[in-house]
């Protein structure tokens, strides 16, 4: 599969970053080159990588990947589809500030438009300053590399160690100020959190629908710039592939 070139994927980085200026885009999760091309034919306008589905793919589980597995990864869903890809980067896959800013440097070379990193590594939430730090190791990567490439600033807060809201609302803050050019609290399912969350930062935010009883108009009319929905579209599949195969084994028929 020939990579995309670089006047190409300059055109998808200007084309992401234009999508964070205004109204509200639904940024759905494949997790192998089949639900890529179904989704970029379901008309989204990008796409965004998740670390649990592609770990699923591959009979592993989420955050058991190593860099260069999820690089090949993120490189194969940049050249099968022609939409931006946002990567799920997790933290960054480094125990320090410069190991961050060194795999930055080697996601940005696979095509990507737009990489997330997070708060928290193996569920212990990183102190304020340490995240702030390798933020802007990740900021300084991205401007040293010379690509328009979306940085997120992810706070994982209430998925592995709960805080209050203004606080993940400082950390937010935080980020911004390290250079995220957009911000991201997984895990918060009430509608009036995540608009508390829009007006406490000047950064477009991404919310998370999954598990939410929530609509993407719900998140767009309190202010919500882009809307994911991590692993739930692989967790739905997986489900129902079980449901296949348990009827299989019990009645030898399929539904």
């Amino acid at each position: 599969m020939p990579e995309p070139s670089s006047a190409v994927l300059a055109q998808r980085r200007a084309a992401f970053r234009e999508l964070h200026r205004s109204g509200c885009f639904v940024l759905p999760n494949p997790w192998d080159g089949g639900t890529a091309v179904r989704l970029a034919r379901a008309g989204f306008k990008a796409l965004a990588s998740t670390s649990a589905g592609a770990a699923w793919a591959l009979g592993r589980e989420d955050g058991d990947l190593p860099v260069d597995v999820v690089l090949d990864h993120l490189r194969f869903l940049c050249g099968v589809t022609d939409l931006p890809v946002n990567a799920d980067f997790e933290a960054g896959f480094a125990d320090t500030p410069e190991g961050v800013a060194d795999n930055v440097a080697r996601c940005i070379e696979t095509g990507v438009s737009g990489l997330s990193i997070e708060d928290q590594q193996g569920g212990r939430l990183f102190g304020r300053d340490e995240a702030v730090a390798r933020l802007r190791a990740a900021r300084r990567a991205i401007d040293a590399s010379g690509a328009d490439v979306v940085l997120v600033g992810r706070c994982e807060a209430y998925l592995v160690d709960p805080l209050d809201l203004d606080a993940v609302a400082g950390r937010l803050r935080a980020y911004a100020e390290a250079g995220a050019d957009c911000l991201y609290a997984p895990g918060i399912k009430r509608l009036d959190a995540i608009a508390h969350l829009v007006r406490s930062v000047d950064r477009p935010l991404n919310a998370n629908l999954t598990g939410t009883g929530l609509s993407v108009a719900d998140l767009a009319g309190v202010g919500v710039r882009r809307v994911s929905v991590g692993a739930a579209l692989a967790s739905a599949t997986y489900a129902s592939f079980d449901g296949f195969v348990d009827r299989l084994v019990a009645e030898g028929r399929l539904p």
